[in-house]
């Protein structure tokens, strides 16, 4: 098969479509025929030589993808072939087929065309698994979502919302306002311009940016609010005001999604199965693609992702 190979740590240009050895099925895997992977911050940061594969996961960047089963292994009876799927990856989605444990597979929700089902296992299972089933948003409560017009962030948005929350956005622009309260937000917060910490209260931050957003982050906590730190792109060492934290009866979590144990994932995956699939499939949730790029030609789309003006998405399709 071929696959995206990382030549080297660097930037786009280090990504070559190569001949690839087929990946091996084992007992308990479901092999996917690739229709579309997306792209994700994780790819960014493995392409630089700073994010490797969990142990045993193909070392080809991609961290979901959707398609259809080609084959199953011969423990697995929730899948066959011909089945259209979307699968949470811990590596090798830049691919045209990827082995992945069928517990980290889930069916291409109706109504979505299957290429873009490939952008949502990733944010839907990073979402749910974050603001519901960690945080416990819950109805009537203020989600302060950073990044709003990213991936994660339009996805968090409409399904906080369809889900009875008030929401709030921070984003870069004045274009990426428009679209995101067109998906549902009830505030943004364009960070260029005016300090989310000086206008916004919540009581669950989902948050992309680490250490340059904590002290604000404390600051627009409510009384029993829950922080959620899922990336660091301002950095990953600050100092705490401990005395704020517990005067607020608040709490911080740090967490990821690519490194858990199958188990983990599995769990996550069925309940978004349960929780999430029919919103998406009811219309009230879908999938944002800012744009469709050959597989071959997933340097450009990583341009694409390096300029920060995407909103939503970015696919590369087969």
């Amino acid at each position: 098969m071929r696959a995206i190979e990382i030549t080297r740590p660097g930037g786009p240009e280090v990504l070559e479509w190569r001949e690839v050895p087929d990946p091996e099925v084992g007992r308990g895997d479901v092999l996917i025929d690739v229709t579309a992977s997306a792209l994700n911050r994780a790819d960014v940061l493995q392409r630089g030589g700073h994010y490797d594969p969990p142990p045993g996961a193909p070392p080809y960047p991609g961290l979901e993808v959707s398609g259809v089963v080609a084959e199953v292994g011969a423990d697995v009876e929730q899948f066959k072939p011909g089945d259209e799927v979307c699968a949470l990856l811990g590596g090798g989605g830049y691919a045209e087929r990827v082995a992945v444990p069928w517990q980290q597979v889930m069916p291409a929700p109706e109504g979505v065309p299957l290429k873009e089902a490939a952008g949502l296992p990733e944010v839907a299972c990073t979402v749910w698994s974050n603001v519901f089933m960690l945080a416990r948003l819950r109805r009537g409560e203020t989600l302060l979502v950073h990044g709003g017009a990213s991936g994660i962030g339009t996805f968090a948005v409409q399904l906080a919302k369809a889900l009875g929350s008030h929401v709030v956005a921070t984003v870069g622009s004045a274009e990426k306002a428009e679209r995101v309260r067109r998906l549902g937000a009830d505030e943004v917060v364009n960070y260029r311009e005016e300090d989310f910490a000086e206008r916004v209260e919540a009581d669950v931050i989902l948050d992309i940016m680490g250490a340059k957003y904590l002290a604000g982050n404390l600051k627009v906590l409510r009384t029993g609010g829950r922080l959620v730190i899922i990336a660091l792109q301002g950095g990953s060492k600050a100092e705490i005001n401990l005395g704020a934290l517990m005067a607020k009866r608040a709490s911080v979590h740090g967490t990821t999604l690519r490194a858990r144990p199958v188990d983990e994932k599995g769990a996550i995956v069925r309940s978004v199965v349960e929780n999430v699939w029919p919103l998406v499939t009811g219309g009230a949730v879908r999938p944002v693609v800012y744009a469709e790029v050959p597989m071959s030609d997933a340097a450009e789309a990583h341009r694409m992702l390096d300029s920060g003006e995407h909103v939503g998405k970015i696919l590369l399709v087969r």
